[in-house]
């Protein structure tokens, strides 16, 4: 199965799967404040704006202008103003973290991310008077952790809306206005934006890093394959002359999946921005759609690994080593699976689905595929992919009990998790007929987005085989019009 960015094919959503799903995991950032109070400017909204809550009664207007995300009644709907409004922290109200993670995520659909910034620096100025002498210290006092905090929780989860300068330039202004209250917010702003400029700066390099790799690969794996198509194959290495342990190759297998190298430390925040770009942005910003290079750099690597595998098999001269072969993978994707690598997974098996690969029947005929076809089970796309779903939900719920980081690994199927996250995007309605933004829908779409960067920031815990790594990410393989040769 080759899996293309561009080329995505509808799937509906299994009801009864999703309802069983964990509730968002909202990425970590250092709390000053625990969610608390409610938002003044809800309460005097107009009843047209008020937003409203899901309840066990069904729809009603909101009594009460605090509605959270992570207790009790959720807000399935609202004007934009309003849910602009119940970002903005007061003196005694604070939003609740899934609700600025939510926002965040979705308001870019509406707004561009520099307007939304001096819309809450423009109500934070006028509701607080900061821009009228004297300041009221002890109300200042109050209010400026807050907003330090949260737009601290804004560079942390989206690092590169801050790439445009204005957006830096509103964070100085804001601080500048309550600095005089205390001079500690300049320190912290200083701490803030040098954070910041670190992770833009390896973003930034995991870019370049990612464009050099494909660049100098295309040009070193073409001259790999003229020498391997002219050469015999015993001149050839193989990965079992590389690796024949499966569970280290599914170990280094995730050390790739949890963060190529060139990304550095933030593999998570990068492939969320792109997600957000791919799935989210097309229909607004359209100069935002090419800003999806490691997103396609993770597919590559799936890509990538569907034909090695394929070319490893159809190497050896003889049906018995091919046979060989064939089990080796099989038990490197059982190790896979109890790992939680759920995306080499379906690549190996995609590779040995190839029909370079399938069509030798004599070599199946000598291998034992007995645990093979188990894993063809485990990830048959039968009901919407019902038993991957379920084992995921399983690895879900390992991870979130587990005493040892080895059980902590969740990698999901990546192409159906972007399939997921782009088809509830368009299958669903951003506003509802009464202009009203569809909040519920975003809810969802943050829950996936968030469980996804919260299972990437895991620290793979198995050694790095720097040997087996450098084979995986360099080691020729044929195209698939390229394995034409005929072997049985």
């Amino acid at each position: 199965m080759h899996v293309c960015v561009n080329s995505l094919h509808p799937l509906h959503f299994h009801s009864q799967a999703r309802r069983g799903m964990p509730q968002t995991v909202c990425p970590a950032a250092g709390t000053m404040f625990t969610p608390s109070g409610f938002s003044p400017h809800l309460a005097s909204t107009c009843s047209e704006a008020d937003p409203v809550i899901e309840d066990e009664g069904g729809p009603q207007e909101a009594q009460g202008p605090g509605a959270c995300l992570a207790e009790g009644p959720s807000i399935t709907s609202a004007s934009l103003d309003t849910l602009i409004q119940h970002l903005v922290p007061t003196t005694d109200y604070y939003p609740e973290k899934a609700y600025v993670f939510t926002f965040l995520l979705s308001a870019r659909l509406f707004i561009s991310p520099p307007e939304l910034l001096a819309r809450l620096c423009e109500t934070c100025i006028k509701q607080q008077q900061l821009d009228q002498s004297p300041l009221d210290m002890a109300k200042v006092r109050k209010f400026g952790p807050k907003i330090l905090q949260l737009l601290t929780e804004w560079t942390e989860t989206f690092p590169t809306d801050f790439r445009e300068e204005k957006m830096v330039g509103l964070f100085k202004d804001i601080i500048h206005r309550i600095a005089p209250c205390d001079e500690a917010y300049w320190k912290t702003l200083n701490q803030v934006l040098q954070t910041l400029s670190q992770k833009l700066a390896a973003i930034a390099q995991g870019e370049e890093c990612i464009v050099k790799v494909n660049a100098s690969s295309v040009s070193s794996i073409s001259d790999k394959l003229v020498a391997f198509k002219t050469k015999s194959p015993p001149i050839q290495k193989e990965m079992l002359s590389i690796c024949n342990d499966p569970y280290t190759l599914a170990q280094q297998l995730t050390h790739i999946e949890l963060g190529p190298e060139c990304l550095v430390r933030w593999p998570s925040v990068v492939l969320m921005y792109s997600i957000v770009c791919l799935c989210l942005l097309q229909p607004c910003f359209s100069e935002q759609k090419k800003k999806t290079t490691n997103l396609e750099a993770y597919v590559r690597w799936f890509n990538r690994l569907c034909y090695l595998v394929a070319t490893e098999i159809c190497m050896p001269a003889k049906k018995k080593q091919r046979a060989q072969v064939i089990e080796f993978f099989i038990d490197v994707a059982r190790e896979c699976f109890n790992i939680g690598n759920f995306n080499s997974l379906m690549a190996i098996i995609s590779g040995m689905n190839m029909s370079p690969v399938s069509r030798l029947k004599k070599t199946w005929g000598k291998a034992k595929t007995a645990k093979f076809f188990i894993l063809e089970h485990q990830m048959d796309p039968t009901g919407n992919f019902y038993n991957y779903r379920t084992a995921l939900r399983g690895a879900a719920h390992r991870s979130q009990t587990a005493n040892s980081n080895r059980e902590k690994i969740v990698i999901p199927f990546f192409s159906l998790l972007i399939k997921d996250i782009y088809f509830l995007n368009e299958g669903c309605a951003n506003r509802l007929p009464n202009g009203h933004v569809h909040f519920a829908k975003f809810v969802e779409l943050a829950r996936q987005v968030g469980e996804f960067m919260t299972w990437k920031q895991m620290e793979c815990p198995f050694e790095t085989d720097r040997s087996i790594l450098h084979y995986l990410h360099t080691a020729p393989i044929f195209s698939e019009d390229g394995k034409t040769h005929s072997r049985t």
